[in-house]
């Protein structure tokens, strides 16, 4: 006899958009709901499985018996299987036992479920997302901090090795414990926002988050979602934004998961020259079904409704659009156009920025990380554009790190590495990533790319911050970086925090704070970072010296912020041509003791004219040093602030 009653959560009108690929909330009606009915508290159970000939609700209160619990599908053609069950509480695991058109019977976990065991055939658990936040203020001005005319830093982190517990090293802290650790460390230091890499269910450690399987499920390793939910409304009230990694570009092919769900090619394209990528041994989404797009469209939102997410850097961008990436001549199928373009996942992008921006405004971003020269990323959808509000500058960073790897006689043939980026940065919004990818796999730490005895390359990459942070756009470090973690990042263990202990880790540290500081006060580094008028060079072109030298102008005239690199390891006394009648002062020096520099003074020396109306100021450099000059204010001049419009 069949336990299920009859129930729906649908209207025709969701069937409708569903199946058009336009709703956007799919997570109020799939999954598992705590309902009453006939005056009788159960659980709502709803599936997509329009291949399946039969589905029931299997778990650990029918002894996964998969002939007790028949869902119903809809009459409407629509591939909904529905049901509900009396009484069943919360944490009771379960699963659809699938019968597909071949007679096979698949164990599937819920693909809209909240919760997952956390084992490798995990099964979904009747959860909740219900939370009382405490988080309004943020919410209701962080329209300000998203803003592309504010800074942004950001301290991107692995939920899982940032740091664990200390009297068993193994065992992982709950994101409450985390909270408690994380929220005042970021406060310290000044991030104005947090990246999490994937806190989305996955089943494999070592994918570090981006083999997703539970698209809907805050991964359990750390706690319930509440608990989640508390690390993000906690860093709320400190003011501290919260970006989450999420990834619509693939998926495992675990029995569990989303392959092969009702016995076909049901979320993955089925052909594999679009659905099977040859690097990650995963699946990729059919962009152009339109349940599939409401389903991952709804998965973007349910983060940034359910869970305050401020933003999403969405994973892997350049794989989604390019037919062709990792793949051999003959290996994949040119689009219609007989170009390389994935049409279907451009146009997922395009209605998927769409979509988010439309429901929050200008209060969240969403940020691509992609490799590529793909045009107007960051360009508005009616423009032609794909919508990001930011891209990762992935050129920027290769040609950074090159650049610092070389020998100091070597630098003036790679002199213009680090000058590239400026026929190009504002051609779309970029954010500057050092991120995680950058120091594993053989790549080494940070510190250990820069080149020299220990003093020289701790001064090098002290100077490397002081290039990003002064350079225009938003700014991302991964965790370690901060303080110069020498190994490799980990996922396996704690970051190296005892290596504070140690005058250049701690003085490291110092200058990323004071950077930070220095980005959220001085109006010159934000308020322009995506504009043309914001940045000048002065001297790009000083190959025998290694000396740049650059300006870097907010809305107000007399705005002015110099920045000077020496990448040399000697003492200059460098002339600089300035504006006649400016004043300068030096605000910051890398090469500070406080800093673990040398101490080396950056002095002005002298500022005189040198014939008619040329200006030059003298100026003491330190070895390996970067230093910041902000142009002293005239009193002949009155001028005001342009008022920023929303």
């Amino acid at each position: 006899m069949n336990s299920v009653k009859t129930y729906t959560l649908f209207t025709d009108h969701d069937v409708y958009l569903f199946k058009e690929g336009r709703h956007y909330k799919l997570y109020s009606k799939f999954g598992a709901h705590s309902v009453e009915k006939d005056g009788v508290q159960g659980v709502y159970f709803s599936v997509w499985a329009p291949n399946a000939k039969k589905v029931s609700i299997i778990g650990d209160f029918n002894n996964w018996n998969h002939k007790d619990h028949i869902l119903f599908p809809r009459w409407d053609g629509s591939g909904i299987w529905e049901g509900f069950i009396d009484e069943l509480p919360w944490g009771t695991l379960y699963k659809y036992a699938i019968e597909t058109a071949r007679g096979e019977i698949l164990e599937k976990s819920d693909p809209y479920a909240l919760s997952w065991e956390q084992n490798i055939q995990a099964a979904s658990l009747v959860s909740t997302t219900w939370y009382e936040w405490n988080d309004k203020e943020w919410m209701e001005s962080r329209w300000k901090k998203n803003s592309l005319q504010a800074p942004i830093s950001v301290y991107e982190l692995h939920l899982g090795s940032w740091i664990r517990d200390e009297e068993d090293p193994k065992r992982f802290l709950n994101y409450r414990d985390i909270a408690n650790k994380l929220v005042p460390y970021i406060n310290e230091m000044g991030f104005t926002h947090v990246e999490f890499m994937p806190v989305m269910e996955y089943p494999y450690d070592p994918s570090w988050g981006y083999q997703v399987t539970g698209f809907y499920a805050a991964t359990s390793r750390f706690g319930s979602p509440q608990d989640l939910m508390f690390l993000i409304d906690e860093l709320h009230k400190n003011n501290i934004g919260v970006i989450l990694d999420w990834v619509p570009s693939h998926f495992p092919g675990d029995a569990n998961g989303l392959y092969r769900f009702d016995g076909s090619h049901l979320y993955e394209h089925e052909d594999p020259r679009k659905g099977f990528h040859p690097d990650w041994k995963s699946h990729i989404f059919n962009y152009g079904r339109n349940e599939v797009k409401s389903f991952l469209i709804s998965n973007a939102m349910f983060w940034l409704d359910r869970y305050h997410a401020d933003g999403l850097r969405v994973d892997a961008v350049t794989s989604m659009l390019h037919l062709d990436y990792s793949r051999n001549e003959g290996d994949w199928e040119p689009n219609i156009y007989g170009g390389n373009v994935n049409l279907e996942a451009k146009a997922f992008l395009q209605e998927f920025n769409t979509a988010v921006y439309k429901e929050f405004g200008d209060s969240i971003i969403t940020i691509a990380e992609e490799s590529s020269d793909f045009p107007m990323l960051t360009k508005p959808v009616h423009d032609g554009g794909v919508g990001f509000g930011m891209k990762w500058m992935m050129g920027w960073m290769h040609d950074t790190l090159d650049y610092f790897k070389e020998d100091f006689v070597n630098r003036k043939y790679h002199h213009h590495k680090l000058t590239f980026a400026s026929m190009y940065m504002y051609n779309e919004n970029y954010m500057m990533p050092l991120s995680h990818d950058e120091v594993v796999h053989g790549k080494a730490s940070l510190i250990y790319k820069m080149k020299g005895d220990e003093w020289q390359k701790f001064a090098n990459l002290r100077t490397l911050y002081v290039y990003m942070y002064t350079h225009p756009g938003a700014k991302l470090l991964f965790m370690g970086d901060e303080f110069g973690q020498t190994s490799e990042w980990n996922f396996t263990q704690s970051l190296d925090w005892h290596l504070l202990k140690y005058p250049v880790h701690k003085g490291l540290h110092n200058l990323v704070k004071k950077l930070n500081n220095l980005y959220k006060t001085e109006s010159a580094f934000y308020e322009n970072q995506f504009e043309k008028n914001g940045f000048e060079w002065i001297e790009a072109d000083d190959l025998e010296n290694s000396v740049y030298v650059y300006l870097r102008k907010g809305k107000r005239r007399d705005d002015v912020l110099m920045t000077v690199l020496n990448l040399a390891p000697k003492i200059l006394d460098y002339k600089i041509k300035i504006s006649s009648g400016t004043h300068w002062e030096v605000i910051f020096n890398s090469d500070e003791a406080e800093y673990s520099g040398s101490g080396v003074e950056a002095e002005i020396l002298e500022e005189k004219y040198e014939g008619e109306n040329q200006k030059f100021m003298t100026i003491k450099l330190p070895p390996l040093a970067g230093i910041i000059l902000r142009q002293k204010k005239d009193k002949k001049y009155k001028l005001h602030r342009i008022k920023y419009k929303r």
